[in-house]
C-alpha cells in the first residue's frame, strides 16, 4: 500500500512534451503512487496555451477545476471528437490515444491531470 501527503508549496514544475503557454506541476510522481503506476498534476494553461495533437503511452483523465478547454481526439461520438470541456468536466482516454487540448477561454484553465501507466 503506498500514501502520500503532497503540500502545496511541494509541488514542482516540470516542462511536458509538446506543451506550449502552460506551468504544469507535479503532486505525485510515479514512486509515490501505487507501485509506480499513476502520475498526478496540475496544469496552469494560459489563453490559448495547450498541448499539441499526438498521444502517450499512458492512461489518460482531465479534469477542468477552472477554465474551459477545447479538446480534439480521434474516438467518440461526433459531438465528443471536437469539444469544449468546462470547469467541472471531465475526459478519460486510453494509451495511444491522439488528442490535443487548447484553451479557447479568456481566463487561465486549471486542469488536473491523472496518468496511469498500463500493467506490463
Amino acid at each position: 500500500m503506498s500514501y502520500k501527503i503532497t503540500r502545496k508549496n511541494e509541488a514542482y514544475k516540470y516542462e511536458a512534451p509538446g506543451h506550449f503557454d502552460v506551468r504544469t506541476t507535479r503532486l505525485h510522481n510515479p514512486q509515490d503512487v501505487n507501485n509506480g503506476r499513476i502520475t498526478m498534476g496540475l496544469s496552469h494553461f494560459l489563453p490559448g496555451g495547450g498541448c499539441n495533437y499526438g498521444s502517450n503511452q499512458w492512461e489518460s483523465i482531465y479534469y477542468i477545476v477552472e477554465g474551459q478547454m477545447y479538446l480534439e481526439c480521434e474516438v467518440g461520438t461526433p459531438e465528443e471528437v471536437k469539444t469544449t470541456l468546462y470547469a467541472g468536466d471531465s475526459f478519460h482516454c486510453g494509451p495511444n490515444t491522439k488528442k490535443s487540448i487548447i484553451n479557447n477561454g479568456t481566463d487561465c484553465c486549471k486542469m488536473l491531470v491523472v496518468l496511469i501507466k498500463p500493467e506490463q
